[in-house]
């Protein structure tokens, strides 16, 4: 999650998500609108990938289903899962849900162990807007699910940081995110020397959260994206997204235990019932 667009955080899911496939079985949930996500682009030609689209929210669907809507991609041990909406862009937009309970169910049904959600909603604006609402908001949502660990994206540049200062003094204030397992994530978008804006707040942000950690610029992402095999990424970035993954299973770990219990089976949502039928006199039979 972001607390605003640009924070490089759709780089930090797929990333994050290539270092988790070597711990358990993964998916990345694309929630942003199609014309606005980066993901169609990165899984085009991928194994697999039916998308978002040919999952009916209207009835039970097999597992066989939902992994077969998932574009694969290969990671640097093993492979990885993404359900995006990978249709034309003149295709009607999906709705999709808002509900990150939703999301979990699919992601349970579909038997992945690890859900990476690329969250498009702006973090401090949601969370300050629900609490005037009296609302728990989505980011709340998603922190509320189980086993969650928050990973917080930011640049390290005078802006990002102050943005997400900004961000972690709403989360503290306003109350229900837990930032001791929240995992800072700061992706660098020019190479060189780590600005010292950037350690200050990374000395900062140790007290209160769980761990931050620095992505690198990375020249082969900058030329050719996250459409590229994981062998075309950099060493410094694949050694610092282990770090990251490190993080992010230590800081579940300390808040759940180690292992990690088997996590709740969703509940599966009541479809309606047909309409009762009546017999009328000199007719057929009519619903109720």
């Amino acid at each position: 999650m972001a607390a605003v667009g640009g924070s490089g955080r759709s780089t930090v899911a797929c990333l994050l998500a290539d270092a988790l496939a070597r711990f358990g079985d993964t998916v990345v949930a694309d929630l942003s609108a199609r014309l606005c996500s980066p993901w169609p682009a990165w899984t085009a030609g991928a194994q697999g990938g039916g998308g978002l689209a040919v999952l009916p929210p209207d009835r039970p669907l097999s597992r066989a289903e939902i992994r077969g809507a998932a574009a694969v991609r290969p990671a640097a041990e093993g492979r990885w899962s993404v359900l995006t909406d990978g249709r034309e862009w003149s295709t009607a937009p999906l709705p999709l849900p808002a509900d990150p309970a939703a999301w979990y169910q699919l992601a349970a049904a579909g038997g992945w162990q690890v859900l990476v959600a690329d969250t498009a909603h702006p973090v401090a604006h949601d969370v300050a807007a629900a609490d005037w609402a009296g609302l728990p908001g989505l980011t709340r949502g998603w922190c509320a699910l189980p086993y969650a660990v928050p990973v917080l994206c930011a640049q390290p540049t005078a802006d990002g940081v102050q943005q997400l200062q900004q961000a972690v003094e709403v989360l503290r204030h306003c109350g229900g995110v837990p930032l001791e397992r929240m995992v800072v994530a700061f992706s660098a978008a020019s190479d060189g020397r780590l600005p010292a804006v950037a350690r200050a707040a990374s000395a900062m942000l140790a007290a209160h959260t769980a761990a931050v950690v620095h992505l690198p610029h990375d020249g082969g992402i900058r030329a050719r994206g996250l459409a590229a095999r994981p062998s075309r990424i950099g060493d410094r970035t694949a050694a610092a997204a282990r770090d990251l993954a490190s993080a992010v299973l230590a800081a579940a770990h300390e808040a759940f235990g180690d292992p990690l219990p088997a996590a709740p089976r969703p509940t599966p949502i009541p479809l309606p019932l047909p309409s009762p039928t009546v017999p009328r006199p000199g007719a057929g039979r009519v619903p109720v």
